[in-house]
């Protein structure tokens, strides 16, 4: 019955991120893979959707307060003004937002560029609208942008520049000169940019984010997505926005009412709680977070790990392998989940391109196999006990897991 699927369908496999937190949960490992908290969300927060559900909030139903708070923010944060009544959909959590913003804008046969290493969830979204995803390499270790290789990557196809920042997988915060190089190529190109900036609250070292909508010529030709997710530490409640301008926002609405018609409404009006959230509440969020990024910074370059960049945002650190071990990722996060009982994501599903340096070539695979993933939006808890269980197992190994160096 194979033949029976679309063309689309037949190119999508299991998410490898996914799989491996069920693996964590089947084995009893610990899981440092996938990005969502341990740890309880707020009290407040869950009363709230408690309350809306006691309340009767249980049909369907478009909470206008949502985006009148979103246009608040993006004032406050950004300096853009946005009309809440027509500037703004709520979606089912920022995968739909994104999703509904490529089939509002591509094509079949328009390209796309993004950014590598990248998100799976973008060139899934890419294909099924029919466009075709051109992926431009971010130079390790720093990840930084180059001009050139990124200009040079448009087409007369080209309809839209994919933007993560922070970025997943490795905590790159876009500086002011690459938004610039970005927003100016859209700008002489008549592009649009969809920008996922779910990690817009969590930045590191101070350093502030800054939204590409808000660079000059902008805002007219960018769709941003956010969530609640990662800023609340509500992953499941699956209540995310799209901010646009009206054009493009009420495409986007249509298209989301076409597929979920709503975004879960007690926990769309717990988010009216969340979004009223003191300034406090984003500078703590911060604060913790760093002090767990420092946290597993340290337990990881302890295993040997080459640190070259520390992230700047997000809740991952992409870790580069010992310059001299032969296992490539997968082959080492196999090696974790069996020896220590921790999950990790490999790197290389994050990769689409290849850069060729005389460094990388040194070692037995390529740097797209040189990395891995750990999330640390995990309690304290759960970050001493994969520190105890990767220490003790380095000790009993005589070094890094696995044990194979050159």
């Amino acid at each position: 019955m194979e033949q029976k699927l679309s063309s689309v369908a037949k190119t999508f496999t299991p998410s490898p991120i996914q799989e491996l937190s069920h693996l964590a949960q089947r084995s009893n490992a610990i899981n440092l893979a996938e990005g969502f908290p341990d740890f309880p969300a707020a009290s407040h927060l869950k009363n709230a959707a408690i309350s809306a559900i006691n309340s009767d909030f249980n049909q369907y139903r478009h909470v206008q307060g949502i985006c009148d708070h979103l246009a608040n923010i993006m004032k406050e944060m950004h300096g853009l003004d946005f009309d809440p009544r027509t500037d703004m959909a709520i979606c089912c959590g920022q995968t739909e937002a994104f999703a509904a913003a490529v089939f509002a804008i591509i094509d079949p046969g328009d390209e796309v560029v993004l950014f590598d290493p990248s998100f799976e969830t973008y060139e899934g979204c890419i294909r099924m609208a029919g466009g075709i995803p051109l992926y431009v390499a971010l130079e390790p270790p720093h990840w930084t942008l180059d001009p050139d290789r990124f200009i040079n990557s448009f087409t007369a196809r080209t309809k839209a520049v994919i933007l993560n920042s922070p970025h997943n997988p490795t905590g790159k915060v876009f500086t002011k000169d690459e938004l610039e190089t970005i927003a100016g190529a859209c700008c002489r190109r008549d592009c649009m940019a969809i920008t996922d900036e779910v990690y817009e609250h969590i930045t590191y070292d101070n350093i502030k984010h800054i939204s590409l909508a808000s660079l000059p010529g902008m805002q007219e030709r960018t769709i941003i997505t956010s969530s609640l997710s990662k800023t609340f530490s509500v992953t499941g409640w699956r209540v995310g926005w799209a901010i646009a301008p009206a054009f493009f926002a009420s495409a986007i609405r249509n298209i989301h009412v076409k597929i979920t018609d709503c975004a879960p409404v007690p926990f769309q009006e717990a988010a009216l709680t969340a979004l009223r959230s003191p300034p406090e509440y984003f500078e703590n969020l911060r604060r913790e977070y760093e002090s767990k990024r420092d946290y597993i910074v340290h337990v990881i370059a302890g295993l040997g790990f080459q640190i070259k960049f520390k992230p700047r945002g997000a809740l991952f650190l992409f870790a580069e392998l010992p310059e001299n071990y032969l296992l490539s990722d997968v082959e080492y996060v196999k090696e974790l989940i069996k020896q220590a009982g921790v999950v990790a994501v490999p790197g290389c599903g994050f990769f689409h391109t290849t850069l060729s340096t005389e460094k990388l070539s040194q070692v037995g695979c390529s740097y797209q196999e040189r990395y891995i993933r750990f999330a640390f939006c995990k309690s304290s808890a759960t970050l001493a006990a994969a520190a105890q269980k990767l220490a003790e197992l380095s000790d009993a190994m005589g070094g890094v897991i696995g044990g194979k160096n050159a």
